[in-house]
């Protein structure tokens, strides 16, 4: 499995999403309440952009007439062609639950230049990407000698 960064935790702030082109696949991240989760921009319908949807949740009542409740904000995208809904952390469909899914992919928040980083065996420490430049350092009887060249 291959990890990509696709960009910082404030550049999706909750309630938002990022598409993005990951190995020439059009993908939508969402942040959903801090929870990082990633769908394949195309509906299974009839391929419609699906992430350029509509994001909302589900208005809940136990009867007609009852009071209702606006559960899972941020959790369902509509796509705009058709409307079929999703659910943006699993894929599922609310149109045909037992047949049709949009594909779903693993995603989250790491650490910066976390991603298949090297470990420094000594330190256990992930290796950055920056080096800073260094001199050769000695000592001649009670001198430190620093060798610039």
């Amino acid at each position: 499995m291959t990890r990509h960064v696709i960009g910082k935790v404030s550049e999706i702030l909750p309630g938002e999403k990022k598409v993005v082109d990951i190995d020439g696949r059009s993908i939508g991240v969402y942040n959903v309440n801090g929870n990082f989760c990633a769908i394949l921009n195309r509906c299974p319908h009839q391929g419609g952009p699906l992430c350029l949807g509509r994001t909302a949740g589900f208005l809940r009542t136990d009867r007609p007439g009852g009071v209702y409740e606006y559960t899972r904000k941020g959790e369902i995208v509509r796509c705009p062609w058709h409307g079929w809904e999703f659910d943006v952390q699993t894929g599922q469909s609310w149109v045909s639950p037992d047949n049709v899914r949009v594909r779903s992919y693993e995603a989250g928040v790491t650490a910066p230049d976390a991603v298949d980083a090297e470990v420094d065996p000594k330190t256990g420490y992930v290796k950055g990407p920056f080096t800073a430049e260094t001199y050769p350092v000695y000592v001649k009887q009670l001198d430190v000698v620093v060798e610039l060249p």
